[in-house]
């Protein structure tokens, strides 16, 4: 497929703000006779196993910041405590140690009245199975939560047909819940939390029960709709490949414990221990690592204002037969051979300009590594990668791509080298640069 000229792949991540929704400290979650001497001896020291007798330990000294705005998961298999986690962030479960803090509300220990205020206005949920009240429409059931919260019939009516545009059941709204496939109950489902207007959805294994072609349809809208409506989210998965696509961060849990947080590339590319590593390894990395993750700065990189005798003399330095140019202000412009070069030092010309060529790939870093796939095989020059002003960040030789998506460490100990070769030898280069030199320039 032809590319045009300067195509910018990928979408900038969104900007994640500092301010913190969700504050969970030193969350403990014992079952048992004696939960407290449970989490004693926990912080004594003791294992789960060791303690198994007294309970079951479900979450153990959990601590993490969700920032507004951000989709934070938590992954984990069955059993690591993950859902048990969920339900303390809204009080369904009472944390017998530590702290959930709600925008500047800490949770624990207040009265039934004030934790469903704080469930009415800061903090609504999506179940894995709908939750949906089979005995009214569409739009009763997404307009549910405004009716508790007293909202008027035909205001809340008016928001709820809002919210079954958003997602997608415009057509449906007096429909019953028995009318509907599972992918489009969830969507009520999901359409019901966004209609509580909390800054924080949380989301308990929300797609789990959906087919994968409607799955991976949900994902999709959830990460569109939280780019519009900048939630807060925090998403419950098992599903590895679910939580690489939709996590700012991912929390990763294991017997109770989080073991492991980061962004989908740190968790992929530097798992904390031998668990996190065996979890990833099959993750598709091409849809999880980025331009940033993997590329290299740009060696063979010119101005414009430095002239054709300099480009030169950075080629013959680097021996690749192009270089990448940028304006004064460092931004991207295109790409020249080593030839044309040649031709201008030799004809005494000093306009770079004039042989610029500009069809040269330039990415986002946020491109996923499987958008570069194409362009790479296209190019014979390295992908550069450009920020919103289109200066130049780093390059990504096609070596470096294909290491990359292999899993395969590039890093020697010496300098890479950008693709493709020279094409005149550096003899020939110095030769011309000193019979063209008229100042006596150090070559």
């Amino acid at each position: 497929m032809h590319r045009p000229k300067n195509v910018e792949l990928g979408v900038p991540r969104r900007t994640l703000t500092e301010t913190i929704a969700v504050r969970a400290e030193h969350l403990y979650k014992a079952f048992g006779r004696r939960p407290n001497e449970i989490v004693k001896q926990l912080e004594a020291g003791k294992s789960r196993a060791e303690i198994s007798h007294l309970g079951v330990a479900a979450v153990i000294d959990a601590s993490f910041e969700v920032k507004k705005g951000e989709i934070f998961v938590v992954m984990g298999l069955s059993g690591s405590g993950k859902s048990t986690l969920i339900r303390m962030l809204n009080g369904l479960w009472d944390a017998t140690s530590g702290s959930v803090t709600i925008g500047d509300t800490n949770i624990a220990g207040v009265s039934g009245a004030e934790l469903r205020d704080v469930r009415r206005k800061s903090v609504s949920m999506v179940f894995q199975h709908f939750a949906l009240l089979p005995h009214r429409t569409v739009i009763d059931n997404v307009a549910y939560g405004l009716e508790i919260q007293g909202m008027s019939r035909e205001q809340r009516l008016t928001k709820a047909r809002t919210i079954i545009h958003l997602v997608g059941l415009d057509g449906w709204a007096d429909r019953l819940p028995s009318e509907l496939s599972g992918g489009m109950q969830q969507r009520v489902g999901l359409g019901r939390a966004l209609a509580a207007d909390t800054d924080v959805l949380l989301m308990d294994e929300a797609f789990s029960a959906l087919d994968p072609l409607i799955r991976r349809e949900m994902q999709e809208q959830l990460v569109e709709l939280q780019a519009d409506l900048g939630k807060t989210i925090i998403f419950i998965t098992h599903d590895l490949n679910e939580a690489m696509f939709l996590g700012d961060r991912i929390a990763v849990m294991r017997d109770g414990r989080i073991v492991q947080i980061g962004t989908p590339e740190e968790i992929l590319t530097d798992p904390a221990n031998d668990y996190v590593a065996q979890f990833v390894q099959d993750v598709d990395r091409a849809r999880v690592l980025t331009a940033a993750s993997v590329m290299e700065p740009g060696r063979a990189v010119v101005t414009t204002n430095g002239g054709p005798r300099a480009a030169l003399r950075t080629m013959r330095d680097f021996q690749t037969s192009a270089a990448f140019v940028l304006n004064r202000d460092g931004s991207f412009v295109g790409i020249v051979r080593d030839q044309d070069v040649l031709k201008l030092v030799k004809a005494g010309e000093t306009d770079l300009r004039k042989i610029i060529l500009d069809n040269a790939v330039s990415v986002s870093p946020d491109t996923p590594l499987v958008d570069l796939v194409e362009p790479s095989v296209e190019s014979a020059m390295a992908i550069a990668v450009v920020d919103e002003k289109k200066r130049l960040l780093g390059v990504i030789p096609r070596v470096t791509l294909l290491a990359a998506l292999g899993n395969v460490n590039t890093n020697t100990g010496t300098l890479p080298v950008i693709e493709p070769p020279s094409t005149i030898s550096t003899s020939v280069m110095t030769e011309t640069l000193l019979e063209t030199d008229s100042e006596g320039n150090d070559l």
